[in-house]
């Protein structure tokens, strides 16, 4: 699998932003089908940093209703990527 289509987007939420700041963890979004050792090498060659640990798990698709339909979201896959002390992702940087 290509690095570039392993990682899909970074999550930017509270919780990730909390995760950020107190532990060095970043939160992707990421291919069902990617493994943790793919989304390791994916994320220090994208952005030249070290990875200590990865952390995945699958989100389910949350139930919609538009009026008397009911309909689902797709299921996602997320990561938690952890990095060594004094090491950062600078696409967080600017947010």
């Amino acid at each position: 699998m290509d690095i570039y289509s392993v990682i899909k987007r970074p999550l930017i939420t509270e919780k990730s932003t909390t995760a950020r700041d107190e532990g060095n963890q970043y939160l992707f979004e990421v291919d069902k089908r990617a493994t943790k050792i793919e989304i390791r090498n994916a994320v220090e060659k994208i952005f030249k940093v070290r990875v200590l640990d990865v952390r995945t798990m699958n989100m389910t698709g949350k139930k919609k209703r538009m009026g008397k339909i009911t309909g689902r979201r797709n299921n996602w896959k997320k990561a938690v990527v952890d990095l060594p002390p004094g090491s950062s992702i600078e696409i967080y940087e600017g947010v």
